[in-house]
């Protein structure tokens, strides 16, 4: 193809042609695995807590664990990419999650497990901290869209197989396999990797070790605190986990402003085109993650769908995901990334509001839901890639680890937001009443709400580009 991923046209940057699919194989092989492993762990907590003899309280850590660990450190890992050279950090975090994977397969005790997950968060932060970034160094900036969208289809395809393939595994092997499953997939990413990917050497400027420190104590905490609010006694104990991450984001900003070699360079925030795709991926993910959390409770709870007909309600957000980004992707690197972005939210927005409004249906057709959920995945993937194409070219390529950095946090912050606050719908804290479609009713109408910030902050940054292509 002309104008494919792997064309070639005189001045292209990055790798030749001849091995740039080597090189994306080997990312999206990274991406799938790690995905799934989160997907398919989730699914699986019961059947872990059966055979570790432990309660469904303590089995929640085997998951919270490798997210709160992968959240503390993305940001150091990315300043660390620049530190050691992008390809060491990528080899050195793909070996330790295979190694953390058998290392969690061969666990005999919980405690075990949870060391093994702990190390396995540190591995999968050091991969998806510099993921977007490596796609800056293996394709020409022409065509950065849509790698960035063949990610974002990687990723909705773990996220739409996630929980039928662990459903799967579960069935006929041991949940040890679910680990076990990934040494294939990343010894192969692995190899490719170490064959393909641009080699770096790094800047070797001094790391920001207490930048870092303070930054795992922002992060980390606030996670803990926001998870927290989601008991119906964990209120006093959310507040003093959120003071502390408070005080250290204060400090940590502090440390910033300082030193000379800061972990996260705040002048990357003075771009008025990074800073306002990273608030939109924000109140965007928040929105996303509160329908994926609320929607099981409205279909088996309050309409009375089983849980497989549950699941079969849900599988078009990620389909139409995976259809629409790697599309919206290469539409974005030939008209402005904003445009399409903004109007990917539109029909995100649309189809979060239309699920909303379906709360109040008391047993709705199937093919009323299906559509609903089609067009949420639509809008999201041809908002998604688009406007993280935006961010990871606003900046010049030497920040490209540290925007990929912001980006994988601004992430997971808001996932741990979005969840809190469906938890909180749930719970009565927020809207009281023993009618079950109300509480789960509020959550989708919040949703929608953040949607439409998600939207109006777009919209913004569309007259600002108006204004700087006048200027």
């Amino acid at each position: 193809m002309k104008d494919g991923l792997f064309s070639s046209r005189p001045g292209d940057d990055g790798l030749p042609p001849a091995h740039r699919l080597p090189a994306m194989v080997s990312v999206l092989l990274a991406t799938l695995m790690v995905v799934l492993d989160t997907t398919m762990v989730s699914v699986a907590l019961p059947t872990m807590a059966h055979s570790l003899s432990i309660d469904s309280a303590s089995a929640v850590w085997i998951s919270n664990i490798y997210q709160l660990v992968a959240a503390a450190v993305i940001l150091s890992c990315a300043a660390l990419g620049d530190r050691i050279g992008r390809y060491r950090l990528y080899l050195g975090g793909l070996s330790l999650f295979v190694v953390s994977s058998l290392g969690c397969a061969l666990s005999d005790s919980f405690e075990t497990l949870v060391f093994w997950r702990a190390v396995q968060g540190l591995g999968a932060a050091a991969v998806m901290s510099i993921g977007p970034s490596l796609n800056r160094r293996i394709f020409p900036s022409r065509l950065l869209g849509a790698a960035i969208g063949m990610v974002a289809m990687s990723v909705a395809t773990a996220l739409a197989a996630g929980p039928t393939l662990g459903g799967l595994l579960l069935t006929i092997a041991d949940w040890r396999w679910l680990f076990y499953i990934n040494l294939p997939v990343g010894l192969a990413a692995l190899v490719i990797a170490a064959r393909f990917l641009p080699r770096e050497s790094g800047n070797g400027r001094p790391f920001d070790l207490l930048g870092a420190m303070l930054s795992a104590l922002a992060l980390g905490p606030c996670v803990i605190g926001v998870d927290r609010l989601r008991a119906d006694d964990g209120w006093s104990s959310a507040l003093l986990w959120l003071a502390l991450s408070a005080v250290a984001a204060l400090a940590f900003l502090q440390r910033q402003r300082r030193t000379s070699h800061p972990l996260l360079p705040l002048s990357m925030f003075r771009e008025p085109r990074f800073s306002l795709a990273a608030l939109t991926s924000f109140f965007s993910f928040v929105a996303q993650t509160m329908a994926f959390v609320a929607l099981p409770f409205l279909f088996q709870n309050a309409q009375g769908f089983s849980p497989l007909v549950s699941g079969l309600l849900f599988t078009p957000w990620p389909l139409a995901i995976m259809i629409a980004a790697p599309l919206a992707g290469r539409l974005a690197d030939r008209v402005p990334a904003p445009r399409v972005a903004t109007c990917g939210l539109l029909l995100f927005c649309a189809g979060v509001l239309s699920l909303a409004l379906l709360a109040a249906e008391p047993a709705p057709q199937v093919v009323d839901v299906l559509w609903r959920s089609a067009l949420c995945g639509l809008g999201f993937g041809a908002y998604q890639a688009p406007n993280n194409r935006e961010m990871m070219a606003s900046l010049p390529l030497a920040l490209s680890n540290r925007a990929s950095g912001v980006l994988a946090t601004v992430r997971t912050f808001a996932q741990s937001v979005g969840a809190a606050l469906v938890a909180l719908a749930l719970s009565g804290i927020i809207f009281s009443s023993h009618a079950a479609t109300l509480p789960v009713g509020l959550a989708l109408w919040v949703a929608s709400l953040f949607a439409a910030v998600a939207l109006v902050v777009s919209l913004l940054r569309m007259a600002a580009l108006r204004v700087l292509l006048r200027g």
